[in-house]
């Protein structure tokens, strides 16, 4: 019986699929750096160019995470995008 092409797929162990070796580092950086920031539960002062807000040191990794996640995304995006436009 002839191979087809979703044979291929289903032979590839799923370690060495190119989305799954691109997903583990940053599964394992996630979960570090969650770690990390639910472990400081503290409260710091932080000032805001003007105002001075007093929260968990937890809240203002959180939103530091977040904030890095958003431009590696938008980067990642971009980038994509412009080889695209490359290759036509």
């Amino acid at each position: 019986m002839a191979g087809t092409s979703t044979d291929h797929k289903a032979h590839t162990p799923f370690l060495s699929r190119p989305g799954v070796r691109r997903l583990g580092p940053f599964v394992l950086i996630t979960a570090i750096a969650l770690v990390f920031i639910f472990e400081n539960r503290g409260s710091i002062k932080i000032r805001l160019l003007v105002p001075e807000v007093t929260m968990p040191i937890w809240g203002a990794l959180l939103i530091a995470w977040g904030l890095g996640m958003l431009a590696c995304a938008f980067t990642v995006r971009r980038r994509s995008s412009r080889h695209a436009r490359r290759q036509k």
